[in-house]
């Protein structure tokens, strides 16, 4: 069950690391930057790793922003509470 904890904390924070890249300093500097990627609809299965990785960092910084709050704000609470 401790494994399991960790492994929790460990992709929590990984995601949180993803949500927080910053275009303009870090994904602009090497050339990954969600808003210099057009993605055509229906893309075929051959995408390169960068364009995968474009779209995981976009996606994340989409659809996690929400969720990501309240994971974090639970996460600390039972930290505080249950040290």
């Amino acid at each position: 069950m401790y494994l399991f904890g960790n492994l929790i904390y460990i992709t929590i924070l990984l995601i949180n690391a993803i949500a927080i890249l910053s275009e303009d300093r870090f994904l602009a500097r090497i050339n990954l930057s969600p808003s210099s990627y057009d993605p055509t609809f229906g893309q075929s299965a051959d995408a390169s790793v960068k364009a995968k990785i474009i779209e995981i960092i976009a996606s994340v910084r989409t659809l996690m922003r929400i969720p990501l709050i309240v994971i974090n704000t639970l996460i600390i609470v039972y930290e505080l509470v249950l040290g």
